[in-house]
């Protein structure tokens, strides 16, 4: 378990570069956050590695990058417009909202997952939930919230130019089964996925970017035959906890959890959350993996009126294919990352040094050169300006070579590369280990090759 308080990592977080407040000059906005120089960085490594992973480097796999705005008979055909909300019940005695279930989970520990809004007034009744406000117990009745961004296309606002921001990626996905098919020319089984922008007008958003409106997924849907579906379900499960694993977290704060059959959404026959130990509570979700059977492709058949069907071509057999979806939030990730890798180290002069123990791949900052003093900068920063062609580095010549060597612990930057004063004669220079804090001399001449593969994933 993180042995750190979340708000001493969200002000490292914060300090160094990672993520801004949104809109800081203004006020900000309300859990809204901007992913500053370094974290622009980590997020975009991690989209990276997700993309080569589960699309470049899979067998099954293709990718494509779908609209935000979809034709709203989309959003009607999944039960969105009807059904995607959440309850809401605001405090009479200080104004406080909240979302019904999270607040009836945090005070009993009970699901109210697929209640109705008079279920969790009963629930609230009966266990006599106060504000965690205020303290009292006066709440209004729960009442739905549609989470779905309302805009309008086109220069009236009407009615009929009502458009929404997508709440997930995945019905792009579905919407394009056909043109996916007839393209690409795969077959049974293959996976359709993709990265994008996702937009929930959350009750409660909270604990920094753990839960936001604008989010990142990176989402998968996996077709396969009806009867196949639960052992490439297991086959996903074991595949995403395996590349969260080889990010670097620590097995120790994860840990995969089934939903039992009263928490399972109607559609589906099995679904597994891989959830971490946050600081900021026992176990949070990152990554959900759910067999989704045929629900969303005949419920697009059905108010399409278009066939979303597959055709064996050995068989002849043409069947709607069952769907396995793995589905992860990029700010969710992150946030698991940088949870898993920050720490604190006493040295033996006495001094603690702040070190974020990042995977090199995923690290912002592969190298920093430093100069052992200014005099040695022209000769460094040319070893820097060829270094930059193939890996993102930074130059640093400011303070001591130890302040430096910090600066970059705090940022999780793998390796610092000092040039000194024998570079001039022997063409090597002294890599220091962040990790580990050792050092060893490599060849100017070899140098590229040695980092690339200690960058490897």
């Amino acid at each position: 378990m993180n042995k750190y308080s979340f708000d001493e990592i969200v002000a490292h977080l914060r300090n160094t570069g990672y993520v801004y407040q949104g809109s800081e000059i203004y006020g900000g906005l309300s859990n809204s956050w901007d992913f500053g120089v370094l974290g622009s960085f980590l997020k975009k490594n991690i989209k990276d590695l997700w993309w080569r992973e589960f699309i470049e480097r899979s067998p099954y796999n293709v990718g494509i990058d779908s609209a935000i705005l979809m034709n709203p008979k989309t959003w009607e055909a999944t039960g969105h417009l009807k059904g995607f909300s959440d309850s809401m019940v605001d405090c009479k005695e200080c104004k406080s909202r909240f979302r019904a279930d999270q607040l009836i989970e945090e005070a009993t520990g009970l699901s109210a997952d697929g209640k109705s809004p008079e279920e969790m007034d009963a629930m609230i009744a009966e266990h006599k939930i106060v504000c965690p406000k205020c303290g009292k117990h006066n709440f209004t009745s729960a009442r739905p919230f549609n989470l779905m961004f309302k805009t309008y296309i086109g220069t009236l606002e009407d009615a009929k130019s009502v458009v929404y921001l997508r709440p997930e990626t995945a019905q792009g996905i579905f919407v394009n089964f056909n043109n996916v098919l007839r393209t690409s020319r795969k077959k049974l089984p293959f996976g359709i996925g993709q990265i994008g922008k996702s937009f929930r007008n959350e009750i409660t958003p909270g604990n920094f970017i753990f839960r936001v409106r604008e989010f990142e997924q990176m989402e998968l849907e996996f077709f396969c035959r009806p009867g196949e579906d639960l052992s490439w379900y297991q086959y996903w499960v074991s595949t995403c906890f395996g590349f969260i694993l080889r990010m670097g977290v620590k097995e120790e704060n994860l840990r995969i959890r089934p939903h039992s059959k009263e928490e399972l959404s109607f559609y589906s026959t099995a679904t597994s959350d891989i959830e971490y130990a946050f600081p900021f509570t026992d176990w949070g979700e990152v990554w959900g993996i759910a067999d989704r059977t045929d629900y969303d492709l005949k419920r697009h058949m059905e108010y399409s009126k278009e066939k979303l069907l597959y055709r064996d071509p050995t068989s002849g057999e043409t069947f709607v294919p069952y769907c396995i979806e793995p589905s992860v939030g990029v700010e969710r990730l992150f946030l698991m990352l940088v949870c898993d890798a920050y720490d604190k180290e006493s040295l033996d002069n006495g001094e603690e040094r702040i070190v974020m123990h990042l995977h090199p791949a995923l690290a912002p900052v592969k190298a920093c050169v430093c100069p052992l003093v200014k005099k040695l900068s022209e000769p460094a920063r040319a070893l820097f300006e060829d270094l930059i062609n193939d890996f993102h580095c930074e130059f640093d010549e400011a303070g001591t070579v130890g302040k430096r060597y910090r600066r970059n612990d705090a940022i999780g930057t793998p390796f610092c590369i000092t040039y000194d004063f024998e570079s001039l004669e022997d063409n090597c220079v002294t890599v220091r280990h962040r990790d580990s804090m050792k050092q060893e001399r490599v060849a100017i001449a070899e140098l590229k090759d040695y980092l690339k593969k200690r960058l490897e994933f």
